[in-house]
């Protein structure tokens, strides 16, 4: 009779009941252990080198000429682009594109190096597939750069022919000189920044659906009764419980995550290690919580999934890392303070990343304790629906 009167017993009572659950449950063990770690080794692993290698792009070349050829080599001799083909025309080459044999060319009309002497400025076009964001805009950057060099090297060729020495050469050339400097990320490596939104927010989607469709199976399965009967009828016992295992498993999952991609891949990073445990124990308490709200307002197992489901999959939008969140309409803006992916992303970019103090991202720690907070406004609600509720299938 002391185990019934005492919650905290009760609490380890219903856990227990929890882990035998999560055990017997395959389902349990693929969403909370194996897919994550899968989800962990794919994004990581995917973008290994930082950034796309040798992406095939294809040479319509009508001049062919000395100069050509040499923009052509230095094109391919570039880390991301690799020629794999020359074609007759600007229509062969589009339809390779189409097919996606390339992701772009670039054509060279006839009488490119003549203009060029003559300096008559002439017209050198890129084509490249947009359609793929990452490929088109390195494939343009690329284009871009060589045929800048191979101008410049032409000038530089005539304006030595004339007379010019190297520093009004240069001057001419490149009357601004740049020194840039690439803040947190300078090697511009793709997997330090898709993998800082990616993989948690993959993770936080898990613990979305795992948190409702934990709730929703004990009144599917005719447990729920059985589940208050154990807590007392106390609500607050049965969720606590119900989700202390989760949790802790959920945390050495995500830990293991952080510890990964700061220990072994040397991610760079700023914050100390208690800003960095913060930060997962409030996203994967905050995560819980939101699961747990949405199943109090809709206590119906496949509604309470299906919009776990939609606000995870929004999240990667409305996080703000994909696209700036200043630059979306003011009431999507607003609207992305409800993702609790948002207010990870912003505390890591201005802690972890930057190295900021914690007091200067209070704002996402407030929002962060407000989502742990939610389930306060609908425990009456599930405790209704475990104790009357009938599951309609």
């Amino acid at each position: 009779m002391y185990v019934k009167r005492n919650p905290f017993l009760r609490i380890l009572s219903v856990a227990r009941r929890e882990c035998g659950l999560l055990l017997s449950t395959p389902i349990y063990i693929f969403c909370m252990v194996i897919f994550p770690i899968l989800t962990v080794i794919f994004f990581t692993s995917l973008m290994d080198d930082g950034l796309p290698q040798e992406m095939p792009i294809g040479i319509v070349d009508l001049d062919n000429s000395t100069v050509t050829r040499s923009i052509i080599r230095r094109l391919d001799g570039m880390q991301t682009s690799k020629v794999v083909g020359k074609y007759a025309n600007p229509a062969e080459a589009r339809k390779a594109m189409q097919k996606n044999e390339i992701y772009a060319f670039l054509y060279f009309p006839e009488g490119t190096t003549s203009a060029l002497m003559s300096q008559r400025q002439p017209k050198v076009s890129f084509y490249y597939n947009s359609t793929m964001l990452m490929a088109g805009a390195l494939l343009f950057r690329d284009m871009k750069t060589v045929c800048t060099l191979g101008s410049a090297a032409v000038g530089q060729a005539t304006m030595r022919a004339r007379g010019y020495t190297d520093e009004q050469i240069a001057t001419f050339l490149q009357p601004t000189s740049i020194d840039l400097h690439m803040i947190g990320n300078p090697w511009a490596n793709y997997n330090i920044y898709l993998s800082a939104f990616m993989v948690p927010g993959v993770l936080l989607l898990f613990v979305f659906l795992i948190t409702a469709y934990s709730i929703g199976t004990e009144m599917k399965f005719n447990r729920s009764k059985a589940l208050m009967r154990l807590s007392g009828n106390d609500i607050w016992v049965a969720m606590l419980g119900k989700m202390l295992p989760q949790t802790l498993v959920f945390l050495i999952i995500f830990y293991g995550y952080l510890i990964y991609v700061f220990g072994f891949l040397h991610f760079p990073h700023q914050g100390t290690w208690y800003q960095i445990a913060l930060i997962g124990l409030l996203a994967i308490i905050a995560s819980q919580s939101f699961g747990m709200f949405v199943f109090g307002l809709v206590p119906s197992l496949r509604m309470s999934l299906s919009v776990c489901s939609l606000w995870g999959v929004l999240s990667f939008t409305m996080c703000g890392a994909a696209f700036p969140l200043f630059a979306m309409n003011p009431m999507l803006e607003s609207l992305a303070q409800l993702f609790p992916l948002r207010h990870y992303y912003m505390y890591y970019q201005i802690c972890i990343f930057n190295g900021f103090s914690t007091s200067d991202a209070w704002v996402n720690l407030l929002a962060l304790f407000i989502f742990i907070c939610l389930p306060v406004f609908v425990m009456k609600n599930i405790r209704k629906a475990m104790l009357e509720y009938v599951y309609i299938p």
